[in-house]
Formats: structure tokens, sequence, C-alpha cells
């Protein structure tokens, strides 16, 4: 019952986190524009967020099996590696569209844009967040 509460709190929360992660990374790209040999660095919003989910249903399985033995209740938790940060491996060096003679890769308008973009969905998961608490804080007081 808690959990269908918490769903998409849980989702919100990893969506954040991983967008919070992102203007990091578009953010050092625009810092490092003009430094020679700098490699644009950017990862598939989709490809992480899945992943993030895919780690939460994997360790809520794993929590709460009561086998002992190395039965596990699904073939893909044996597989699952443990990750290095919040992004997994979905970080990667974004395309080169505008290569330059310093081998700097980094495409301002499509940086600036990026940040923008990232921005507002930023700003509308945690609108999200805020008006989803409301109405179950409201909920439970009864109003």
């Amino acid at each position: 019952m808690f959990e269908k509460l918490t769903d998409p709190l849980a989702f919100q929360s990893r969506a954040l986190v991983l967008r919070a992660e992102r203007q990091r990374l578009i953010a050092s790209n625009i810092a490092n524009a003009d430094t020679p040999g700098y490699v644009s660095r950017d990862f598939n919003f989709r490809q992480a967020m899945e992943q993030a989910m895919d780690h939460k249903h994997n360790a809520y399985a794993k929590a709460n099996t009561n086998i002992k033995s190395t039965h596990h209740t699904h073939a893909r938790h044996l597989a699952l590696q443990a990750r290095e940060g919040q992004i997994g491996q979905a970080l990667a060096y974004a395309p080169v569209t505008q290569p330059s003679m310093d081998s700097n890769t980094v495409d301002l308008d499509r940086e600036r844009s990026n940040f923008t973009d990232n921005a507002v969905r930023y700003e509308s998961t945690l609108r999200f967040i805020n008006g989803y608490s409301k109405t179950i804080l409201s909920a439970i007081q009864g109003q």
C-alpha cells in the first residue's frame, strides 16, 4: 500500500537527480568551450532513467526475497552490476557537429539549448514533486 504512494515520488526523485547531473555536465561543457582538446560529454536521459528504475526494481526484489540459496527469482538479478555514480553506463561523448582546429568538440549553440531545455524539465519535475507532496499531505490531514 505504501509503495503505491511512493512510486511516483521515487520515479520523479530519480529523474530530478539525473536532471541535476545532466545540468552539471552541460555547465561543464559550456565552461570548457575554449579549452583546447576538451571533449564534450552528455548522456542519454531515457537510457539513464531506465537503468535507474531497473536498478530500483531489482534492488527491491532482492531485498524482499527470503530465499537463502543461490536461486534467484529472476535471471537478470544475477547479472546486475554495481554502477559508478548516478548515470551508470549512459555517460558518453556528445556528437561532434562542429569540429575545431584545437580539437574542442563543444558546440555552444547546442549546449545552450540543452541547458535551457534541461532547466525547464528540472523545474517541472520539482513542481510535480511539490504538488504530489501537497496532495498527499492534504489527503492525510483530511482537507
